[in-house]
């Protein structure tokens, strides 16, 4: 049977659930433990595709096309895992299921309730999930805070799930916040009982803490926590900040975290090797070089917006001995003022990366003027290969007036325009062009050597393509579609042979990036920069 571990957040939202929730599932599958993980959303929303990345941070996009929290990339870098779109629970879903049960009838006509109907929904989900892989454990990360109302279904779910398998089959863990104030210098553990609290009043004590701090906590403020949270010291685990989330599970496992997650579960080692993790760590924070990438971007005050391009070009410096230094360059301030491109001095490579919309727009084209003119690596996503394609057509192909659909619906030029299975939707969410998708890869192109295979499958998040009526007039004049999908159709991968490093890609190659396996275009673009 599938013994289950919740991991929940208490006194404020941030604290690091996924990551924590993802190392735990690390250092378990070190011991040779099968585990599998999931997360809970307990927002409205069937899923994040129409959230603001201001409100939710990026978009993932799963292998078979589900649009999922960010969470999610965490779960597949830190285990090297493809999650599929059935290990997100989220509120919409559950209550679009019980509603479609209503209407015809399979609840016989009860009146349709929060408890059970709406709590056995979320064990259903839950029990599907354990079903889809038989893990030895299923590792389930709660979203949201403990106290809030929109959590309280999923809390009294888990509390039943807890009372019908027993203890020794389901694990509690709190994440929590134990704040240090400069004044008083000294760890504060009231946020930590207070959330405690929230969760011991619907009936869920929690087994092990994983207490967020700046530092690493002392002795006696682990035993005050043990005192008044009703858990034995050694379940007060210290998760104090780090260089890199990759250190986190070293912190967790230095405190014999996995032998007291086994030890509770009833559940024996078959081996214990974290060896090549511990590597890939050392030669993380001992680069032999540094290397500078501006990433010029339209959402750069929430960080959390592009947090797998920051993690794969991290990936791709490590591979290289090197370490990636970021220059956020908000692409709103270029186009406002473009004087600014100045910022883009000196730098060693320039990354675009996806988006949505008009706004600094401008702004990112005239970053693409400049490493294009200037010589500088560059690497467009998405957006970036749109904007690419815009800028070429206006400055080299002299089509003034070049444009994308998607900005501006009147262009007479329109170089990017809508995929055509796009032009009669009118549901918006979950209805772009996503999901892995394979393409093929011209030989004796730059793109052929980055891959150096012919077949490739990237995860693709987009609406709008490269308008095939222009492909002719930019290849004559020096742009290559090197890659290309739907029997020819889809341009994927555009390069300009006669710069030293241009490339852009219309999917998302960063989805796939992972700590010991570096996206193959992000590891060229780096390898290019540091040549520069």
């Amino acid at each position: 049977m599938t013994k289950y571990i919740f991991v929940t957040g208490g006194v404020l939202s941030g604290l690091g659930k996924g990551v924590t929730a993802a190392s735990i599932g690390l250092i378990l599958r070190s011991r040779g433990i099968k585990v599998d993980i999931c997360k809970i959303d307990p927002y409205l929303n069937v899923d994040p595709g129409l959230m603001n990345p201001y409100q939710h941070g990026e978009v993932w996009v799963t292998r078979d096309g589900y649009e999922a929290d960010l969470d999610f990339g965490h779960y597949e870098r830190f285990l090297d895992v493809e999650i599929d779109k059935d290990h997100n629970i989220t509120t919409g879903k559950v209550y679009l299921s019980v509603l479609e049960k209503e209407r015809i009838g399979e609840y016989l006509g009860q009146t349709v309730q929060i408890i059970p109907h709406v709590t056995d929904e979320i064990k259903k989900q839950l029990e599907k999930i354990a079903q889809m892989n038989n893990p030895d454990i299923l590792i389930v990360e709660i979203g949201g805070t403990t106290g809030d109302i929109e959590s309280m279904p999923f809390l009294e779910a888990l509390r039943q799930i807890r009372m019908e398998n027993g203890k020794s089959n389901v694990l509690f863990i709190h994440v929590t916040l134990v704040p240090t104030l400069e004044a008083v210098g000294e760890p504060k553990t009231k946020p930590t009982q207070h959330s405690v609290k929230e969760l011991r009043a619907i009936g869920i004590q929690p087994d092990i803490l994983v207490c967020r701090s700046g530092k690493e906590l002392p002795n006696e403020t682990k035993a005050k926590l043990s005192l008044f949270c009703d858990v034995r010291k050694l379940d007060v685990i210290s998760n104090n900040d780090v260089e890199s989330v990759y250190e986190v599970p070293l912190v967790l496992e230095k405190q014999s975290l996995g032998d007291n997650i086994l030890d509770r579960l009833n559940i024996r080692e078959k081996k214990h090797d974290m060896k090549n993790w511990e590597k890939y760590i050392h030669k993380m924070k001992n680069p032999k070089s540094e290397v500078e990438i501006a990433v010029v971007g339209k959402y750069t005050d929430l960080l959390d917006s592009y947090i797998s391009i920051v993690e794969a070009l991290k990936h791709a410096g490590t591979a290289n001995d090197a370490k990636v230094n970021i220059k956020w360059v908000e692409s709103i301030d270029l186009e406002n003022n473009p004087k600014r491109v100045s910022e883009l001095e000196g730098v060693d490579g320039i990354l675009v990366p996806g988006g949505f919309g008009e706004r600094g727009s401008e702004g990112k084209i005239i970053s693409i003027k400049y490493a294009r003119e200037n010589k500088i690596p560059y690497f467009g996503i998405c957006f970036g290969f749109q904007l690419a394609v815009v800028e070429f057509a206006r400055n080299v192909a002299g089509m003034k007036k070049a444009h994308s659909i998607e900005l501006n619906p009147k262009t007479t030029q329109p170089v990017i325009d809508i995929l055509p299975e796009q032009k009669k939707i009118k549901q918006m969410g979950g209805t772009m062009r996503l999901g892995e998708i394979p393409f093929t890869i011209k030989a004796g192109t730059m793109a052929y050597k980055i891959y150096n295979k012919k077949e490739v499958g990237e995860r693709h998040r987009h609406r709008f393509e490269v308008n095939p009526k222009y492909i002719a007039k930019f290849e004559k004049l020096g742009m290559k579609f090197s890659a290309k999908s739907d029997k020819n159709r889809r341009m994927e991968i555009l390069e300009i042979p006669a710069h030293p490093f241009f490339i852009a890609t219309q999917f998302h190659p960063e989805f796939k990036s992972r700590p010991q396996r570096p996206s193959p275009v992000f590891d060229a673009f780096i390898k290019a920069a540091l040549k520069k």
